[in-house]
């Protein structure tokens, strides 16, 4: 085809033009798809300022060709440069009925553009939109609308986009550039409120996963334009989309509660910051119901299992609905209907949960239904007793002051449990509170008496019996004191018993001394003394002081027996404290001498074939006493052979 290009040409510039003609026309007989050719014939004609024949190939050009837009854009040119607008417009309409692409479109509506003719941009920009729906298609059209002043038609053209996406999922997310520039476009106008209105349709309706863009524009309008408070609300909308994804990924998952925890406490802090805020009724009762939703949906997901790992979760989910009815939304009666269908949802046969029952009854206690706290509290420990149970049970009596009913509970938790030693401390002291000493004793006796019972016992029975010591020292019954002691001594032996035992003596005087000084004071008499006083005072003293080194010898006497030597060594060490407090020089180097010295001693390992081991001993000064008559012994033995070997050796 350049041959022939360059023969028509070469034709024209001749001033042949009706030869240069019949070489285009051969040409095309050719090949009449070459679209080079069809522009050389064209350019040549309206060189020659030949317009009738130029029209005429163009008219030619785009029946055969009406796809190629190039003879299009040229056709229209043209007929614009000779001022034939009507004649332009003809060419576009049968341009467009061909349905090209965006450019072509966007060519006519800027023509008609250029002549003012804004109703008819509008007109086809409808027709365009309709044969391209591309989202930036609307947007553009929006645009144009408001540029020349008709925002009422703009708003109209982003209702009928959204419209013609619809509500579905997939065309929601390709339509969430027409949202933002919706918005957009009534920020531009001050029309804030419609904005944010805007926003918040769109990211209702968007996933979360597929809105980070409109998310990203609706955050940033609400830092330029609105308050804290919108502010907050974009992000607790944010989260409130996260956790419907999170659960909706989550579904089926066994016991994962964390994220109903996080969700409802958005709910609730959303709910609270409209009460804040004096919102009106029909919003509150918005938040409420949607906080409400949130803890039904949770609690709904019912452990598939008897595993009590994981209940525990889920019947907090229940305690925090229980609450914020009663707390927040001040609905007391479906806060009770909550805490029955949490204590009817739990299988109490396999566990059951102290603190729910405890809840539920610390609820009535606070609507004043003593009766029904009561009637809940007893048919915990009926249905599954727990010490938890119990100490709940007990400390609500105690707070009423009904002590007849704090006793019987405690008989009945010694019943169910007598091993807890922890459980008659706490019942003997209650007697001992309410100054009921015989009482408190006799509870402390058969405390003791469960310890030396053959079956059953206590699980810590040096908590009652220093409980009981305690308590017969606070009535100052020094000769009970003594006694228990005694007994005790008779089951064990233990150092820290024997240090205890001698360092109460010294206790004693001074416990009684300070309820002289004290008695003494509160009569507001000075604390002072007379010469008597004095003297009886130093001879208790003394006494105390001989009484409790008579204790610790016995002590260390009874360790030594039973070939206790650390032991031994704690006690000695208690003495040498005590000595050095109450005692003289004298007396404190006496227990230094009792002292044992570290030495390093060899000896066979157990089952190791004859090896021997190192290892370090204590030595008390009185066994070496007793070794003395031994060790000589040896000596000369071992003298009189080097003898004998040293004879023979000589012989």
């Amino acid at each position: 085809m350049a041959a022939w290009i360059k023969y028509a040409t070469w034709e024209a510039t001749q001033g042949q033009m009706e030869r240069s003609r019949s070489v285009f026309e051969r040409a095309l007989d050719v090949d009449p798809h070459h679209v080079p050719l069809w522009l050389r014939y064209t350019e040549q004609e309206l060189k020659m300022r030949n317009i009738n024949h130029a029209r005429n190939l163009f008219d030619r050009a785009v029946s055969i060709l009406p796809r190629i837009d190039q003879l299009w854009y040229k056709y229209v040119h043209v007929e614009e440069l000779l001022g034939n607008v009507s004649g332009t417009r003809e060419i576009f309409e049968r341009w467009m009925s061909w349905e090209p692409d965006e450019r072509a479109w966007n060519a006519y509506i800027s023509f008609e553009t250029r002549y003012h003719e804004y109703e008819n941009a509008s007109a086809i920009w409808e027709r365009a939109v309709t044969c391209h729906s591309e989202p930036k298609q609307w947007i553009k059209w929006a645009k144009f609308e408001e540029e020349r002043g008709s925002l009422e038609q703009a708003r109209k053209v982003f209702h009928m986009a959204l419209d013609f996406f619809g509500e579905e999922g997939d065309a929601l997310e390709r339509a969430q550039t027409v949202f933002t520039a919706f918005a957009k476009m009534e920020t531009r106008q001050g029309e804030y409120e419609r904005a944010r209105m805007i926003y918040k349709y769109a990211l209702e309706r968007i996933p979360r996963a597929k809105s980070e863009g409109i998310y990203t524009s609706y955050t940033r309008f609400e830092k330029q334009f609105g308050s804290i408070k919108g502010v907050e609300d974009t992000v607790t909308q944010k989260r409130r989309l996260q956790y419907e994804e999170e659960i909706e990924a989550a579904e089926g998952a066994t016991g994962n509660y964390d994220i109903w925890f996080d969700y409802s406490r958005l709910e609730e802090e959303s709910f609270r910051s409209l009460v804040d805020e004096g919102a009106p009724e029909t919003m509150l009762e918005r938040a409420r119901s949607k906080v409400r939703d949130v803890y039904e949906r949770a609690i709904s997901h019912v452990p598939p299992t008897t595993e009590k790992r994981l209940w525990r979760r889920y019947i907090y989910l229940w305690l925090r609905y229980a609450l914020f009815e009663e707390l927040d939304a001040q609905d007391l009666e479906r806060a009770k209907k909550i805490y029955a269908a949490a204590v009817s949802v739990v299988p109490h046969r396999e566990f059951t949960f102290a603190k729910l029952w405890l809840s539920y009854a610390q609820f009535e206690v606070r609507r004043l239904d003593l009766p029904l706290a009561r009637k809940i509290l007893g048919t915990a420990i009926g249905l599954a007793p727990k010490p938890k149970l119990f100490k709940g049970y007990i400390e609500l009596e105690l707070a009423l002051k009904e002590f007849d009913r704090v006793r019987t509970l405690y008989e009945k938790f010694i019943k169910w449990d007598p091993s807890s030693s922890a459980t008659w401390v706490r019942f003997a002291e209650l007697e001992q509170n309410l100054f009921d000493v015989d009482r408190a004793r006799g509870i402390y006796e058969l405390g003791i008496h469960q310890a030396e019972a053959e079956h059953g016992g206590l699980d810590m029975p040096e908590v009652l019996w220093k409980a009981y010591i305690d308590f017969e020292f606070s009535e100052r019954e020094f000769e009970r004191v003594d006694a228990l002691y005694e007994r005790l001594l008779e089951k064990t032996g233990h150092v820290k018993v024997w240090i205890s035992y001698a360092l109460n003596k010294m206790a004693s005087v001074i416990a009684l001394e300070e309820d002289e000084d004290a008695d003494a004071e509160e009569n507001g008499e000075e604390v002072t003394l007379s010469e008597e006083q004095r003297a009886q005072r130093a001879s208790a003293h003394a006494q105390a002081i001989q009484d409790t080194r008579s204790l610790f010898e016995r002590g260390y006497q009874s360790l030594r027996e039973e070939g206790l030597k650390e032991e031994r060594v704690v006690l000695l060490e208690a003495w040498k404290a005590f000595e050095a407090e109450h005692g003289d020089e004298a007396s404190v180097d006496r227990v230094q001498s009792k002292m044992p010295r570290v030495t390093k001693k060899r000896r066979q390992v157990p089952g190791g074939d004859g090896a021997m081991e190192e290892y370090y001993d204590l030595v008390f000064p009185e066994e070496e006493e007793e070794q003395k008559p031994a060790l000589k012994l040896l000596k000369m033995a071992h003298a009189w052979r080097a003898q004998q070997q040293q004879q023979q050796s000589s012989t």
